[in-house]
């Protein structure tokens, strides 16, 4: 684990739920002290939300834990610039093709502007760097060696290219359970078609027509299927079997499923390519912002222009289990700023100290606990709260502390040891005030707090601290202040 500890209790085992399995399993590792990881990325066609950004929180939780229980971890996440359909049930139009066209771009600049957007969010959130970036065309070429193995026995031709026979691999569907007697009513019916939930592998470009990203197959010019990338990748970079894939719910239903039925036909066998399944659940907003298609849609930007610095959102992640909803609301968000801050605060007294190893056993009951936590399913929920306890100790060894908060926070990836308090006074892109303002405010609470109404001159403080500005108190001669910069 994170910190040197005498006298502490075995370190737990890992139980991850895996969703192929509905239930909780221990984590057992395919290669003996290596964690293989892959995560779905995302499509490049337009800015991240803030529902999407939270299954990155989890992913990046899931790898910071398997890296403080000890593993070497190599973690794939892919960029899908290419195949990913306007419907994620294989119909509509390419995603990528459809912006380009509608801003009049090329592909490839669409593609690189919108992922260095998301790398920004990345970075933002301190979510941790991948041991790889997979990018969906620089795997081209062994996209269509991976369909030629298996298109004899498990593919068949249409006008629009070649699809996948979902009935010649056993238990198609079996990661989503949602199958009906009519197949899964989802999929857009496509004229040639074995069954429902067949899914193109290949899509042929339509004749006449001239995508500014394809290819030339077996199958005819055009790009390969959205399901066929991750198959690929993830073999490529991680070998099969892996350990764990992961990915929103919203890929259990059909994008997964589709990857298991590749990667069995591929293996000539039932392996499903990954041993663990896991999903995060939705992040919920009831004002409909987290579509793209809203306009001002729920970015981690806009948090930042509102004000609200991104840390907050990830701890506001991190309060609730992965596979519980999470609604979103400004309130909540700012009570986990507030609890965020509380953190910061409490941290700072140590922040010089020189680790020491933690013998202390109100140290190490935490540190314990705090495993315990993070072995069930990452019950982030709880250590928070214990992540609280042991920055709240008192008179207790200052080196120890800053080594159990170290430990606890490299799985919580807050930023508690480096980042300052004025950090997280973000100014709000909207603030217009100017220095005549701020002085006569800070005149008036001059004037409350002579006259002891400590209340008034609480509320004046607030208003200053939403409008950016940061007041320094303890000056004889008048209070000191600061505008953050945008």
């Amino acid at each position: 684990m994170g910190a040197d500890m005498t006298d502490a209790p075995a370190p737990q085992p890992l139980m991850l739920f895996n969703s192929l399995t509905r239930q909780l399993e221990e984590f057992q590792p395919v290669h003996p002290g290596e964690a293989r990881v892959y995560s779905c990325g995302p499509t490049v066609y337009n800015y991240p939300h803030i529902g999407n950004m939270r299954a990155y929180v989890f992913a990046d939780t899931l790898g910071r834990t398997l890296s403080f229980k000890g593993y070497k971890l190599t973690h794939v996440i892919n960029i899908t610039d290419v195949g990913h359909l306007t419907d994620d049930a294989d119909a509509g139009e390419d995603k990528m093709e459809k912006m380009a066209a509608e801003k009049a771009q090329s592909i490839w600049d669409i593609a690189r502007h919108y992922t260095e957007a998301y790398w920004a969010d990345v970075k933002a959130l301190n979510i941790r760097q991948p041991a790889h970036w997979s990018i969906a065309t620089d795997y081209v070429p062994q996209m269509i060696e991976f369909a030629k193995a298996i298109a004899a026995k498990h593919c068949y031709e249409l006008e629009g290219g070649l699809y996948f026979d979902t009935s010649t691999v056993a238990r198609y569907g079996a990661l989503a359970r949602a199958k009906t007697e009519d197949g899964e009513g989802r999929i857009e019916e496509v004229e040639g078609k074995r069954h429902a939930a067949d899914f193109a592998i290949w899509r042929k470009t339509p004749a006449g027509e001239t995508r500014q990203m394809e290819w030339d197959s077996p199958w005819g010019r055009g790009a390969p299927g959205w399901h066929l990338e991750c198959s690929v990748m993830s073999e490529a970079l991680l070998g099969f079997p892996f350990d764990i894939h992961t990915g929103g719910i919203d890929h259990r239903e059909i994008h997964h499923p589709n990857e298991i039925a590749q990667n069995q036909a591929h293996s000539c066998s039932d392996a499903s390519g990954a041993r663990i399944w896991m999903h995060n659940n939705f992040l919920i907003e009831r004002s409909g912002k987290m579509s793209k298609s809203s306009g001002e849609f729920l970015r981690v930007q806009l948090l930042i222009d509102k004000g609200y610095h991104p840390l907050a959102f990830r701890l506001m992640c991190l309060q609730a289990h992965y596979r519980s909803e999470l609604e979103f609301s400004w309130e909540g968000l700012g009570a986990a700023l507030t609890r965020l801050k509380r953190l910061v605060m409490a941290a700072v007294p140590v922040r010089e100290a020189e680790s020491a190893e933690v013998t202390d056993h109100r140290l190490t009951d935490l540190l314990a606990k705090f495993d315990m936590a993070i072995s069930d399913d990452l019950n982030t929920a709880v250590a928070l709260t214990l992540i609280e306890e042991a920055a709240a100790m008192k008179k207790i060894d200052a080196g120890q502390k800053r080594a159990t908060l170290a430990a606890m926070d490299a799985v919580l990836g807050l930023d508690l040891l480096t980042i300052e308090r004025s950090d997280l006074r973000v100014r709000p892109k909207s603030t217009t005030i100017g220095e005549d303002e701020i002085k006569a405010t800070l005149g008036r609470r001059q004037d409350a707090r002579a006259a002891k109404d400590f209340a008034a001159s609480d509320a004046l403080r607030d208003e200053l601290i939403a409008a950016g500005v940061e007041v320094m108190d303890g000056d004889p001669l008048g209070w000191d202040w600061r505008l953050d910069a945008n």
